[in-house]
């Protein structure tokens, strides 16, 4: 897991629970990195579910609860810092299609050993799409939580139904997705 994802991890903690909480989390989750990241470095995921782990004890609050926070600061965080994603686009939708095709083919000519997620998008007409995730990682809260965002980002307010399914080539969360009232 590349290592921005972990140092957003952290300023996300800090901007909301205090730059001790940060500290705090990282001493409690004893991660083999001793929470030392670099944007740029790559990192075992147990160490981001141990991290969200030990947040989850200190905060009381359930760890697909915070990592689907985190997703939400994430995705703010991209808007920032690649806006251009963001503005080639002009629906969620659209968005989410350009997740494989252009997004994550833009980050492997950044980042050559990154491990991506598979987003497979498909359309139940103009206001419903299936979005499959398929990861080798159970982070399917966080991705909702960047969906989330970028549904706030394109001011298109949905809901989101969730079913973890099984397929051949292994399993999957589909979202579907559909723009709300």
């Amino acid at each position: 897991m590349k290592g921005v994802v972990f140092t957003e991890f952290l300023d996300f903690v800090a901007a909301t629970h205090g730059p001790d909480m940060a500290d705090d989390v990282i001493d409690d989750a004893a991660v083999p990195s001793g929470g030392a990241y670099t944007a740029v470095g790559t990192y075992p995921h147990t160490e981001m579910q141990a991290l969200v782990a030990a947040l989850a004890r200190r905060t009381g609050t359930p760890a697909p609860d915070l990592l689907g926070l985190f997703g939400r600061h994430l995705c703010g965080r991209f808007a920032v810092t690649h806006p251009d994603f963001f503005a080639a686009q002009t629906s969620l939708f659209d968005f989410l299609d350009s997740v494989d095709g252009h997004i994550h083919v833009e980050v492997h000519k950044l980042y050559p050993d990154a491990e991506l997620p598979v987003f497979r998008l498909n359309r139940r007409g103009a206001d419903a799409i299936d979005l499959d995730y398929a990861s080798c990682r159970p982070l399917e809260a966080l991705a909702e939580g960047m969906i989330r965002a970028a549904a706030e980002h394109y001011r298109q307010p949905i809901a989101i139904a969730t079913a973890r399914m099984e397929a051949p080539a292994g399993p999957f969360v589909r979202f579907s997705i559909r723009h709300a009232a």
